[in-house]
């Protein structure tokens, strides 16, 4: 179980912003452009060197490999090692931006996050008008990877934290740890943590022609075996390099460790990145044991689906018997509805984003009447009405006249129905803001339950209008 809360502002970038480099897997010349995102569209990335320049959203869902790094696929377009990208968009708290790309990936640089962070700083960080959703953990979650052993856990925390543990079982490596304790410490702690392979697999991507794109800028490479003289000038070619030693700490020369744990580091950075393909921020304390691509994603997958069905399952907890805000004659005093048309009773919760309002069904509704009189089914469009005059509630809350407004819908999209409700039934309503209330306009997310289950749920937007005197 867990809470979906909205108590902080979302975010964007200023502007625009372009890095160029080459992709690590393709050694093409890539170039990025970070730019400022709508409210609630997260982090998208757009293929500009494709017809019709199609969009990606980092969604663990379009996850199709996790060999090299996470790769995403949606019709047939794919985007390939996004995670470094994505861990500096949430190190700095960002919620929303547009990842232009003219290749398959992003550009590799020194295989780390610090360049992109650099960069989306340039830009300025601006506040926006949505709230940002964030799935408060109250119980333990964990999912874990029986063939590798990797583990991840997800446990209550009252902030956003990650551990993770590395070991490779190789004496040059040896066993490392990493703590995010705070993710504005993401810039300063790790994100200039490079990316790092072992010997043995870097000779085996040479060997397939898999890393074009690699040099010894952009990768720590821990020796795991002797080299061979044969070896080292196939490295030296492939690198690009005049002579190439192992230094005393077992890894590859041209390269300084900018911390003594910074695989571990490095993997972190990977889960920050990888974790947030869920779509949603995380309020609780990540554990990761000997994380990796695959689990991490596998994870998002189970975290994503869980707060799909939290989104939906998460019914009110309301005291019926408690005294509510507004009873019906208020509800009266703010709604222009009259019976039969007034389809709530109570309203129970009032604040800025969002309203729970209740109605008691019984058999003297007047639409019984018509709708299967053998078997009395109250009709869907009038639960979403129910739902909308809930939400107007809300809408009319932000004057000072509501008496002197009407409400009308604009749209309503998603409709879905889960559940008849019937005579007897006390329907639950909880409406919440998608984007602050402009100019009397109010779009909302909407669901109705009943007997403690979801019946129905909505996207609507309606619109407030003064009565003309």
């Amino acid at each position: 179980m867990a809470i979906i809360k909205t108590e902080t502002k979302q975010k964007t970038i200023e502007k625009e912003v372009t890095l160029s480099g080459v992709g690590l897997h393709t050694g093409a010349e890539v170039k990025l452009v970070f730019k400022p995102g709508a409210e609630n569209s997260g982090f998208v990335f757009q293929r500009t060197d494709l017809e019709g320049s199609p969009k990606i959203e980092a969604d663990a869902n379009y996850v199709t490999s996790t060999q090299r790094g996470t790769c995403m696929e949606k019709n047939g377009v794919t985007i390939q090692t996004c995670e470094h990208v994505l861990a500096a968009l949430v190190g700095l708290d960002i919620d929303n931006a547009i990842i232009e790309l003219n290749s398959s990936e992003p550009p590799i640089m020194d295989g780390s996050s610090k360049f992109f962070v650099e960069a989306l700083e340039k830009c300025g960080i601006v506040e926006q008008n949505a709230f940002r959703e964030e799935y408060e953990v109250t119980q333990v979650i964990s999912y874990t990877d029986e063939g590798s052993g990797s583990e991840i856990i997800l446990m209550p925390s009252s902030t956003y934290q990650i551990t993770t543990m590395v070991d490779f079982g190789t004496k040059v490596l040896g066993t490392q740890n990493a703590t995010l304790n705070k993710v504005s410490d993401f810039k300063t702690e790790i994100a200039d943590a490079r990316t790092f392979s072992f010997l043995h697999e870097i000779e085996m991507l040479l060997e397939h022609g898999l890393i074009k794109g690699g040099d010894l800028n952009n990768a720590i490479v821990y020796v795991d075996k002797e080299l061979s003289d044969e070896t080292m000038e196939k490295l030296r070619v492939a690198f690009n390099k005049d002579n190439i030693a192992v230094k005393p700490n077992g890894i590859l020369d041209n390269l300084t460790l900018h911390h003594p744990n910074e695989a571990a580091r490095h993997k972190l950075l990977d889960v920050l990145g990888d974790l947030a393909l869920i779509g949603t921020r995380i309020r609780g304390k990540v554990i990761a044991n000997k994380p990796g691509h695959y689990v991490n994603t596998q994870f998002a997958k189970k975290i994503s689906k869980l707060i799909k069905n939290e989104r939906r399952n998460n019914v009110p907890q309301v005291d019926l018997n408690a005294e509510p805000l507004m009873d019906v004659n208020q509800i009266m005093d703010m709604l222009p509805h009259r019976q039969p048309f007034l389809l709530i009773d109570k309203v129970y919760e009032l604040s800025d984003n969002h309203v729970i309002g209740m109605k008691n069904v019984t058999m003297n509704e007047e639409f019984f009447k018509g709708h299967f009189p053998g078997a009395p089914v109250m009709p869907g469009v009038l639960i979403v009405e129910a739902m909308a005059q809930t939400g107007g509630i809300l809408v009319l809350s932000t004057v000072p006249d509501p008496e002197n407004y009407l409400t009308f819908f604009m749209k309503m999209d998603k409709v879905k129905f889960k559940q008849k409700v019937v005579p007897g039934d006390t329907l639950i309503f909880k409406c919440s803001l998608i984007s602050p209330i402009r100019r009397g306009i109010c779009h909302m997310q909407g669901y109705a339950y009943s007997n403690g289950k979801l019946c129905a749920e909505a996207e609507l937007m309606a619109q407030i209008s003064k009565v003309k005197s």
